[in-house]
């Protein structure tokens, strides 16, 4: 899951990687469209595995964030309306996924696009935020 989903600035929503061009990575939207379009080397590209939330001591990868928030939802899609949600809401919210973040540097809008991001992955049915390799290591040093 972490290499194959993407985010694209200034394009909404998140993307699956489907193939490899010359000048280009060829993505699909996951929405309801499910359109396949061009990204090219000029568009800031960030796999999901390669961003990380702001705590108060080390950044936490967004892959735990998200497992913290699919255990705090029992697997299924954000359970209030954020959009709507008062920054106060969201930032208590938050708090019950992540305790320790950083409240100067994650702004509402960070939250906002978690939440979102998070229900997208949930309505395409990936569930599986780590690798299962990370899992087992991290038995074994356990």
């Amino acid at each position: 899951m972490q290499q194959t989903i993407l985010a694209i600035a200034g394009r909404p929503g998140l993307y699956k990687l489907v193939s490899r061009g010359n000048n280009n990575l060829i993505v699909e939207a996951l929405d309801a469209t499910h359109r396949r379009q061009p990204a090219f080397g000029t568009d800031r590209i960030t796999s999901l595995a390669d961003i990380a939330m702001f705590t108060d001591t080390d950044d936490v990868p967004l892959t735990d964030v998200l497992e913290s928030l699919k255990t705090l939802e029992g697997g299924k899609q954000v359970s209030f309306n954020y959009k709507k949600a008062s920054a106060d809401e969201l930032r208590d919210y938050f708090a019950k996924v992540l305790p320790n973040f950083d409240r100067d540097r994650v702004h509402t809008s960070d939250i906002k696009k978690l939440l979102q991001w998070y229900n997208i992955l949930i309505d395409n049915n990936i569930t599986d935020f780590k690798e299962p390799e990370e899992a087992t290591e991290e038995e074994k040093a356990q």
